[in-house]
């Protein structure tokens, strides 16, 4: 017999009633204390985390895929996408909220879920084997100031799918934001009967909290996504660990591109957030034949081309700090904002600040996740590519090219060995937007996981059973 849901409703809601005057307990009150997910202590989020995934291990696959369905359900609804958007970058003052759209509904619409999990089966005279993906358990995800709701998007779609809970470590300049968008998830899943606190953090993300965590013997694994200091850390601690590097993604362009595409794809893919995400263009090497022409149909894109040297080197100091990284508080900023502080006024049409340098510029060797787009004029493609691998450092990330030459376009794939290589297209295709693939914003290059998924959060294990269920 078919149970009618709202007759449920109403025995609940009379069950309620009458231990509430039995008892006098104000269950109003209860329900506003629940956490939802939100902890003031590290061993206090690990607990429940552990017992989370205890309960989670008990569910049906087909439920699992129902809460990973929630989570982008709840995070797609227009007043949800838009209100996480907008907060990310008011708190961090990083990226652009039109951008900020486009990334959190991305992450919530193409990142794979239960169906990522493909069972191996292995069959003869022998018997039958199955390889599966299974859960790591409790795993601590570190996310970073940049892209602060599209990870903790992301990476609790995949490793809820991948049977897994997840106690996060934000950024303290992101902790608002994170901590309101796991409130919003965890409520939505309560609502389909999802075990609570799938996805937990802290009230106040700190250093010494995330050490806590990293240390806890109750976390079977960690994922850092964010510069390269940390990725070494987590690396350190002998636990399984995926890291999301650093990257310093080349652009090459050479005489066979399409270069009014090209100067369009580098402008939209280099500006998009402000540059924060790790794979967008850094640094452009140009052949000599088509290089004005390239700037050219930039500055018809948006970039604004400083040509005077001192001019370049006054922004240099401005955005740099003594180390010679980037200054935080320009990470992120627009190009107006930017010109601005430099004394140049000019209006929001601007999305990039382009200038020609030469191939050892500070500008060309560090990664700066803002705006500014460095041009090196090179004799020829070959010379490009060599230019290209050198700027990129090893860190086997992501790079560009435009062009028609298959030969040069597997050379440079093939030298730089990137995780991500995108041909004659802005960078952002490469995670799916505009290109086709799923989306992540952990790409673990360091580790070698690549684009993660729900299988990058799992660890095989191997079913055998002898003389029989082989049947051909």
């Amino acid at each position: 017999m078919e149970i009618n849901e709202l007759l449920i409703e109403k025995l609940v809601r009379q069950a309620i009633k009458e231990v509430k005057n039995e008892n006098n307990i104000d269950f109003n009150n209860v329900i506003a204390s629940k956490n939802y997910g939100i902890f003031d202590t590290m061993d206090a989020a690990v607990e429940a985390s552990v017992i989370a995934q205890k309960n989670l291990l008990k569910t049906s696959m087909k439920e699992r895929q129902k809460y990973v369905d929630t989570i982008k359900t709840v995070v797609l609804k227009k007043e949800n996408l838009e209100f996480i958007s907008r907060m990310s970058v008011d708190e961090t003052g990083i990226g652009k909220y039109e951008h900020k759209l486009i990334k959190n509904r991305v992450a919530a619409e193409k990142t794979p879920g239960t169906e990522d999990l493909v069972t191996e089966a292995i069959t003869g005279d022998n018997g039958i084997t199955l390889i599966e993906y299974c859960p790591f358990g409790v795993i601590g995800s570190i996310t970073p100031t940049t892209n602060p709701t599209e990870t903790v998007i992301c990476n609790s779609i995949s490793m809820i799918a991948g049977g897994n809970t997840v106690v996060f470590s934000p950024h303290p300049r992101a902790k608002n934001v994170t901590t309101k968008l796991i409130t919003m998830i965890n409520k939505a899943l309560e609502k389909v009967g999802a075990p609570d606190n799938l996805i937990v953090t802290l009230k106040e993300p700190s250093i010494e909290n995330t050490n806590i965590m990293m240390e806890h013997p109750k976390i079977r694994m960690l994922v850092a996504t964010g510069g390269p200091a940390i990725v070494k850390k987590v690396m350190s601690t002998g636990k399984k660990a995926i890291g999301a590097g650093a990257g310093n993604p080349p652009v090459v362009v050479d005489e066979t591109a399409d270069i009014e595409k090209a100067a369009m794809d580098i402008i939209n893919g280099c500006s998009f957030d402000n540059n924060v995400p790790c794979i967008a263009e850094k640094e452009v090497f140009a052949v000599d034949q088509i290089c004005d022409y390239l700037i050219h149909n930039m500055k018809f894109n948006g970039a604004y081309e400083i040509k005077d040297r001192d001019v370049i080197e006054k922004l240099l100091a401005l955005v740099t700090n003594e180390k010679g990284g980037p200054k935080v508080s320009f990470v992120g900023k627009s190009a107006p904002y930017i010109l601005n502080q430099l004394g140049i006024k000019v209006d929001d049409s601007v999305k990039v600040i382009i200038m020609e340098v030469d191939r050892n510029h500070h500008f060309v060797i560090e990664e700066m996740m803002m705006p500014i787009l460095p041009i090196v004029r090179v004799s020829n493609v070959d010379e490009a590519i060599e230019c290209a691998y050198v700027a990129e450092h090893g860190n086997r990330h992501t790079a560009m090219m435009h062009s028609k030459n298959v030969d040069k376009l597997t050379k440079m794939a093939r030298l730089l060995e990137t995780t991500i290589f995108v041909k004659n297209a802005p960078s952002y295709a490469g995670i799916g937007v505009g290109g086709e693939g799923h989306t992540t914003f952990t790409i673990a290059g360091p580790t070698g996981e690549g684009l993660t998924s729900a299988r990058s959060f799992c660890r095989k294990r191997k079913c055998v059973m002898v003389d029989a269920f082989h049947i051909r």
